[in-house]
């Protein structure tokens, strides 16, 4: 099977090249499940109902989260209705899941959405919960996992992938909209730090530079915008996979002046 994942979906600027691109890239590419982050979807805060359908009406199979799943409040029923994760490491008691399995290709493949620790919400042992979920999908049979890491720490997403190369199929971070440059297949698990966030690129990271510019010159907080005109770009992570094994993996990075950047993933024996 191959499967496509698209980072951090910063507002409008963001749904717009998810709207403009996707459809074609499936067909392009032949993906046959696409993953996304939406927790930066509407407005660069969390998620609502219209942005949810519009997304998933893309070619989105399932939408995972992060530390801004909550900030719409009208998402909490839409994780009984919608193809939508949260980070699975928040506790039992927390609407929705943060695990799921799908049929594709004739193969089983789950989706885990795990949040880190570092300047995150308070949730439990991302680690500890990564390994139970593991291993209670192994024992249900379930070889193809993908994990969503939504991390700030560089360092939590690289000892994720030493807990877990060989074990899951993929493990590519989110959070920090700012895409890393170390794509790789180690022990048959494609591991990137970080995909990077699609939407506006000629800002921080996503968001107009007024307030974030006064708040490193001043300290003083504001709330951020996204802009109303920008350049561009939709980042999408590529893995082909079977059998648990990761064998294939390349990042596309498509930009509104119709550039299309490919970087392929190295291979560590």
């Amino acid at each position: 099977m191959k499967i496509a994942f698209i980072g951090d979906i910063v507002g409008e600027p963001g749904r717009k090249m998810i709207k403009a691109h996707l459809q074609k890239i499936r067909k392009e590419e032949g993906i046959d499940f696409v993953i996304a982050n939406y927790e930066n979807a509407s407005h660069g805060f969390g998620l609502t109902q219209k942005n949810c359908d519009e997304l998933l009406a893309c070619g989105i199979d399932v939408m995972s989260g992060g530390n801004h799943t909550w900030d719409k409040k009208e998402i909490i029923p839409l994780f009984e209705s919608r193809e939508l994760l949260r980070p699975h490491n928040y506790p039992e008691e927390v609407p929705g899941t943060g695990c799921k399995v799908y049929e594709v290709c004739g193969e089983q493949l789950a989706v885990l959405n795990l949040m880190g620790h570092y300047g995150m919400p308070y949730v439990d042992n991302a680690f500890r919960c990564a390994q139970e979920s593991v291993a209670k999908l192994h024992d249900e049979g379930v070889k193809n996992i993908f994990i969503d890491f939504h991390a700030e720490a560089t360092s939590e997403k690289h000892a994720m992938l030493m807990l877990l190369a060989g074990k899951v199929s993929a493990i590519i971070g989110t959070h920090t909209h700012v895409g890393t440059d170390d794509f790789q297949i180690t022990g048959d698990t494609a591991y990137l730090t970080d995909i990077g966030l699609t939407g506006c690129r000629d800002n921080v990271i996503g968001m107009e530079p007024k307030v974030p510019l006064k708040q490193f010159l001043t300290g003083l907080k504001g709330h951020f915008d996204i802009p109303k005109n920008c350049k561009k770009i939709l980042q999408i992570a590529v893995v082909e996979m079977s059998e648990g094994k990761a064998t294939q993996a390349y990042k596309l990075k498509i930009f509104d002046d119709n550039r299309v950047l490919c970087t392929d993933a190295w291979r560590e024996e």
